[in-house]
């Protein structure tokens, strides 16, 4: 009983086995992600796998700095790390210090970079995207000059606007020239001076649709003066390009629907200009027949005719206004003149002859009052209501004297 150890002694001295190995400090291995789990901790645990093993890994939070994607299942990566032995459990597992993507993984995070690459220079910012032509005279297509994709483009384009010029650069598409041969069709065709121009392909694998993902492509998208529309693959791929066109169409279908407007809309269009200008013309018609109305209306107002007119009324009023006020002060003239007549005839003289008094006078006129103002002899002319007396003195008779 003498060689009997403990458990922790036996994992201790494998991990020194497992330390002491110089090819077990620094492996590479390549296996498929599975069970990956994200501890709140920071540290990821994962399991690579093949078709024949498996091995548990563990990649410490202070080691994911250098992580440039997130590790889900089935991915094909290759690790960088250590063996060791976990003592407390006894199993040995793989401290992973780096993970790449492999294959189609390493494509992908090349991708990943080249966009982040691209934003931090701004390619990716929407105030310089130029915005797409709603009619166009001639379309540009810068694709591969067989395959569905070119085909659905001219069909679709032509479908809806017969009379939109179309020219085709028959670029590579795929192959370690097709970055080159896209780029010059893109120069050619601004040269060319189109208005709008589709720049695409059909779907395929990350690796058939990477000439859309080359630096230099992207610059020559940036750098065209004529707007692009992406149409790389089907809906769910996306390309570099994709981010820097100024739109970008889910299939190349969809992009010569968006390029070329149906003769139909632009028809409909029309008829809906034809009458929104009809109304306008209406009411700008009625708002000026409206204003010529008032003008008349305050013409007529300000009219020299219009203030003769106003004037001669004027006048009118007030010369009826002073004749009423003749009329007015006649008869109140007459009703006093009346009033100082019938006084007048209660003082007048002929009221008295007319009553039966007489007026005498003398010779000379002279109003006789007194018997001192006439002796025996003199003539004398008494007056009457109906004529004249002459009379003589014949005697002068004082008597009593009368008073009022």
């Amino acid at each position: 009983m003498q060689n009997v150890i403990s458990v922790r002694q036996l994992n201790t001295y494998i991990k020194n086995m497992f330390t002491q190995d110089y090819f077990l400090q620094t492996v590479f291995v390549k296996g498929e992600v599975s069970n990956c789990k994200y501890h709140p901790s920071g540290h990821i645990y994962f399991t690579l796998k093949d078709s024949a093993s498996a091995l548990n890994c563990i990649m410490f939070a202070g080691d994911r700095r250098g992580l440039s994607f997130r590790l889900t299942e089935g991915q094909q990566v290759i690790a960088k790390g250590s063996v060791s032995v976990f003592e407390r459990d006894g199993r040995y597992q793989l401290y992973v210090k780096e993970v790449t993507l492999d294959g189609a993984g390493a494509l992908y995070e090349k991708y990943e970079q080249l966009k982040r690459e691209l934003a931090e220079e701004g390619m990716f910012a929407p105030e310089y995207k130029q915005p797409i032509p709603k009619y166009i005279h001639t379309l540009g297509v810068v694709t591969a000059d067989t395959g569905a994709a070119v085909r659905d483009i001219i069909q679709i384009a032509q479908r809806r606007n017969p009379y939109v010029q179309i020219i085709l650069y028959p670029a590579l598409v795929q192959g370690a020239s097709a970055a080159p041969s896209i780029v010059n069709g893109i120069r050619a065709l601004e040269r060319q001076g189109v208005d709008v121009m589709i720049v695409g392909r059909g779907g395929g694998s990350i690796e058939d649709l990477w000439a859309f993902n080359e630096r230099m492509v992207a610059q020559a998208v940036f750098d065209c003066t004529v707007p692009i529309i992406s149409a790389v693959g089907h809906e769910t791929d996306t390309t570099i390009i994709d981010y820097v066109s100024d739109l970008r169409a889910p299939t190349p279908s969809a992009a010569a629907e968006l390029a070329v407007t149906a003769v139909s809309d632009i028809d409909q269009e029309i008829l809906n200009g034809q009458e929104r200008l009809y109304r306008q013309m209406d009411r700008v018609l009625r708002r000026k027949k409206q204003q010529a109305e008032q003008m008349e209306m305050r013409l007529k107002y300000l009219s020299p005719a219009n203030r003769i007119r106003e004037k001669r009324t004027y006048s009118i009023q007030l010369e009826e206004r002073l004749e009423n006020r003749m009329q007015t002060i006649l008869r109140d003239r007459r009703h006093t003149l009346a009033l100082y007549i019938e006084r007048m005839k209660a003082v007048s003289p002929l009221e008295k002859l007319n009553s039966g008094y007489s007026y005498v006078e003398a010779a000379d006129g002279k109003n006789i009052r007194s018997v001192t103002q006439v002796r025996e002899g003199d003539s004398l002319r008494i007056r009457v209501s109906d004529g004249m007396i002459d009379a003589k003195v014949e005697q002068v008779q004082q008597g009593e004297r009368f008073t009022v």
